[in-house]
């Protein structure tokens, strides 16, 4: 518990007890080099995979969150395209629903401050949202966990509940790093968990990176766990 994994997530899923997870919060790499480039994205992964091979290598990772995620457990999915890639994403989500025990139950759209580099084509916006997809199990749609307050009961002893917005608007990062210059922020964290995980909720990343999910998990009392292939990112994020 409160420890950060030098090792693939599925190594880390393997060996979490079935069931114990309140809340994934994550975000993969987005798939977004170009497959001839000698940017490999990332220090030990190379974010230029297939379409297909990408879509086969998180399906897996599923069948992980499946594994070790309570009842009723949410995954924060949050994912972005890229500018020569614009249909992966939108894959990627269909074939979790299709060959998956899980099925989307929202969409965040995440407003950043700041969006860079800014797109020079003369057709393609600048991208200055990213999505968050929220997933439970199937047979979970209609009681996966939230905390949406009970404002009052009509006569019939009908719930009605406040409104949450699918909007959030927080700032891109807590500071960039030489080796991850596409952290997302504590403040962008912290209101995806205080939306979906109880108090003293254990939250699990599977992509911890610099350790933005464990920061926002240490200010609220939540506990954590993270999987990090990069033990550079590790030394950064336990620092």
């Amino acid at each position: 518990m409160n420890k950060i994994y030098n090792e693939n997530n599925t190594e880390t899923m393997q060996k979490i007890t079935e069931k114990t997870i309140d809340l994934v919060v994550t975000s993969p790499p987005y798939n977004i080099i170009r497959p001839n480039s000698t940017d490999r994205g990332y220090d030990l992964y190379n974010d230029g995979m297939s379409n297909d091979k990408y879509i086969e290598w998180t399906l897996d990772i599923f069948k992980g969150f499946d594994k070790v995620l309570k009842q009723n457990g949410v995954v924060l999915y949050n994912m972005s395209y890229g500018t020569e890639n614009t249909i992966l994403m939108s894959l990627v989500v269909a074939d979790i629903i299709r060959k998956s025990d899980f099925t989307l139950a929202d969409i965040i759209v995440w407003k950043k401050q700041s969006a860079t580099p800014n797109n020079v084509s003369h057709n393609k916006m600048t991208r200055i949202v990213e999505y968050v997809y929220v997933f439970c199990r199937k047979d979970e749609f209609h009681t996966f966990n939230c905390n949406k307050k009970e404002l009052s009961k009509r006569e019939t002893g009908q719930a009605i509940y406040e409104n949450v917005f699918n909007f959030i608007n927080a700032k891109n990062n807590d500071k960039s790093t030489d080796l991850n210059k596409a952290t997302f922020s504590t403040e962008f964290v912290r209101r995806l968990t205080n939306t979906y995980a109880k108090p003293n909720s254990i939250i699990y990343d599977p992509f911890m990176g610099t350790g933005t999910t464990a920061v926002a998990c240490v200010i609220d009392g939540h506990n954590y766990i993270g999987s990090e292939i990069s033990n550079e990112y590790c030394l950064i994020a336990e620092e």
